[in-house]
């Protein structure tokens, strides 16, 4: 049985769309997991809590996908992960249970050209920090033998249920509604995004691969990224708009963040968007056939949610003022 900890996120969300049609036993794990159709069981737990966190893998956990998020607060970030990692690395342990950890490329720091699983973790943020940290941790066990694990790495993500990506924030919701979409820093440099559906799919095709295991992935992403500019012009396309957008300086982004704490956590990893961020999957290319979804496709689907979005809150609006 697959165990997913830190279940109802995007990832997870897509994840569980494909065993569901898999016929695949999965069991969800959250603070406040929600009951899905098709799921073998869920489990409340606290990832925090070490004997939570091995109840909920115990009892014929096969793989345990660890896809949980925290808030954007490098403070709880410190205190919470390094506790989550050791919980989780314990319970796998005890269940015999190979780990799968799904990361971000924050530990890369800074990088001049494509970031690869070869890219040495050299962070310059407290939050990469934070994921430098718990990432050498989880290598350290499989190459001490102590556990099969492997990290499958993303991009920044987009897609229909990527609430919280950047192209989903900036762009897709303010179209949608006909507002000014916006950009971060630089709308002139190439910027790699994974498609939600595809790092699901690959978690599945990986878990499933045994030469896989023991080893680090960048999970599918297409090649030749777009720029902020080119991609808020094929957002604003589908979603038949003008492509009108703002980019966002640091001073403007610094303001921002006296108001809003998640704007400030944001300030330190704004030098992700002043120069190319180029992610590299070729590894995974490779060896599964598979170099991600295009851009044009992946961002026709994702407009095409938040038009579907659209159309059923006007229908349940007039509905709601039609007369009894």
């Amino acid at each position: 049985m697959i165990t997913i900890l830190g279940a109802g996120g995007a990832i997870s969300n897509e994840l569980v769309k494909i065993l569901v049609a898999k016929k695949q036993p999965f069991r969800l794990v959250g603070r406040n997991p929600r009951t899905v159709p098709g799921a073998t069981e869920t489990v409340a737990a606290d990832l925090t809590d070490r004997v939570q966190t091995i109840q909920a893998v115990a009892g014929g956990s096969n793989v345990v996908l660890l896809l949980a998020g925290l808030k954007y607060d490098h403070k709880v970030w410190q205190e919470m992960w390094p506790r989550i990692t050791s919980n989780t690395i314990e319970a796998c342990k005890r269940a015999g249970a190979k780990l799968i950890f799904f990361d971000n490329v924050y530990m890369y720091g800074r990088v001049s050209g494509p970031m690869t699983e070869e890219t040495p973790f050299n962070p310059c943020s407290r939050k990469g920090e934070v994921r430098s940290k718990i990432a050498t941790e989880f290598i350290n066990e499989w190459k001490a033998g102590s556990l099969t694990g492997m990290i499958a790495r993303s991009a920044d993500f987009y897609g229909h249920d990527a609430h919280n990506g950047i192209p989903n924030v900036l762009v897709f919701e303010p179209l949608s509604t006909k507002q000014k979409a916006s950009w971060l820093v630089n709308d002139s440099v190439p910027h790699s995004f994974t498609y939600t559906p595809d790092a699901a799919q690959s978690l599945v095709q990986l878990a499933e691969r045994p030469t896989a295991w023991n080893q680090t992935w960048h999970v599918p992403t297409t090649p030749h990224p777009l720029t902020g500019k080119e991609l808020v012009a094929l957002a604003a396309k589908e979603l038949g708009v003008a492509p009108t957008h703002r980019v966002l300086n640091r001073p403007m982004i610094r303001i921002a963040g006296w108001f809003n704490p998640l704007v400030a956590e944001s300030y330190e990893m704004l030098y992700q968007y002043d120069s190319p961020y180029l992610f590299d999957s070729g590894k995974f290319a490779r060896e599964f056939g598979f170099a991600g979804t295009s851009y044009p496709d992946g961002i026709r689907a994702t407009a095409a949610s938040y038009k579907g979005a659209a159309l059923v809150a006007k229908i349940a609006t007039r509905s709601a003022n039609t007369p009894k």
